[in-house]
Formats: C-alpha cells, structure tokens, sequence
C-alpha cells in the first residue's frame, strides 16, 4: 500500500473520529491502563533480541534504560521469530527489525491483552528508513526503540506534538531527536503508578523463547480499526478486537514528509 493513500486514510478518519468522539485531557501518560500482570515487584521482562547487529547495541541501550525502573527490569533472550513476520511470543516481548518497505511507517509497537492485561508484545522497526537518509542516525535508532519498547511497558506519549520543545523523553514526539534518546523522571514515575499493585496472576513469562504461532504475525493491513490519530496523522493506534475482552493494540509512529 503506498504511503499517500494511508496518510489521506489516516487523516479522514482522524475527522470523522473527532465528530463523535469526546476530547479528553490527562496528565497521565499511561497507555490506557494496559499492563503486565504480576505477583511480585520488581519483575523481569524478556526483550527478544531479532535484531540485526547495528541494531543490538541500541537494544541494550534501551534494555539498560528501563531496567533502570523501580518496578521492572528488562533482559534480552534470543528471539527465535523470523525478522520480517515478528511472530509474538506468549509473557514477552520480541523486538525485531527488517526493510518493511516504503509505508511511511518508523516503528510499530503491538500488545495482546487480555483485559487490561497484556500477554505479549511486539516491536518492529522499519529498515527502509533507517538504513539511509535522516534517520539513519544513532539518536533515531534510540529514540524510536526506546520508544516502541516503552508501549510495550504501559507508558503512552507525554506530548504528541512534533513542534513543541522537548521533554528529553524518548515517549514524546520530536522532529529533533537529540535529547529525546531516554526515559526521563516521569516516565519511571508513571510505571510506579502503573505497576503500584500487584496482581493475583502474572502473564510474565518464565520460559525460554520460542517461535511465536502464525497467528500471531499481524502485518499492516491487520492493524485493525482506526482508533486514534495524533498530530496531523504522524502517530495513530489501531485495535483488533479478538472478542472476549482479547485485544491487539497497535501504536504507528510514521515518518516525516
């Protein structure tokens, strides 16, 4: 699908969806209350490492950055899906990246939950851009997995408007990406708040990796519906509804241009 239909797509629906739906401010930038369960804190969260080798040390990063939490602490596996499907694993998160093509789209983060619950998770990151051009650099590459791996935590953006200074965050939206590579103080405030309870259950898994099921694949045209869009069309968030109170909830950050 070519990136002008998708853009236009975006921003019709982006309309309609302000016609009916009601506006909401918070302070807050939880993603909806989505969240793993556990009994304990803090919990460890295996990051499934797909990535090619100049994407591994921009893993680590962002793993060393959120470990840095009170709550949780994040641990790279073996991955064990193939790259361009990203197959999620049941209790983790697989992160994986691959030339996904001229689609306008950065990096994706998907979640599975049951609830509010999340089961599992994924993050794709799209080579097409980064291998060349104004991506391609290193406060790109670890904005934007900081980022995505941040969705998959529970966190939301703390600002979704490109032109505004930044909050030295990698959850807020920038054209400038240079002081935006890290979590800041609210987004470890924000996972104490999300992870202040503890759950009777855990969806944290405790096995080794293993390659996700087929049905666990979701390309872009099973993104699902249009929910939400952001500054003129560059974030939007899209469900599928499994039924049952099941959910796969994705956020798209999409390129510039």
């Amino acid at each position: 699908m070519s990136r002008v239909p998708r853009r236009s797509l975006l921003l019709a629906s982006a309309l309609a969806l302000t016609l009916v739906l009601p506006v909401t401010v918070s302070a807050s930038h939880s993603w909806g209350g989505y969240h793993w369960a556990r009994t304990t804190n803090p919990f460890t969260l295996k990051l499934g490492d797909n990535v090619s080798p100049d994407w591994d040390s921009y893993l680590v990063t962002t793993a060393n950055d959120w470990s840095a939490s009170s709550v949780l602490d994040t641990t790279i596996v073996s991955g064990g899906s193939v790259k361009r499907l990203c197959s999620a694993t049941t209790g983790m998160v697989q992160v994986c990246n691959s030339k996904y093509g001229n689609n306008g789209w950065l990096g994706v983060a998907s979640i599975w939950a049951s609830g509010k619950h999340i089961t599992k998770a994924t993050v794709k990151l799209n080579d097409t851009y980064f291998a060349s051009g104004s991506y391609n650099t290193p406060a790109w590459r670890n904005l934007v997995m900081c980022q995505e791996v941040g969705h998959t935590l529970g966190l939301d953006h703390q600002d979704t408007d490109f032109s505004n200074a930044n909050l030295d965050t990698c959850m807020d939206y920038t054209g400038n990406p240079g002081s935006n590579q890290h979590p800041n103080a609210h987004d470890y405030e924000q996972l104490a708040l999300i992870y202040a309870h503890l759950d009777s259950t855990t969806t944290v898994s405790s096995a080794p990796a293993s390659k996700g099921k087929p049905a666990d694949f979701l390309p872009d045209e099973a993104w699902g519906q249009l929910v939400a869009v952001t500054n003129g069309g560059r974030g939007a968030t899209y469900v599928v509804d499994l039924g049952a109170g099941n959910l796969v909830v994705t956020y798209v950050l999409w390129a510039a241009g």
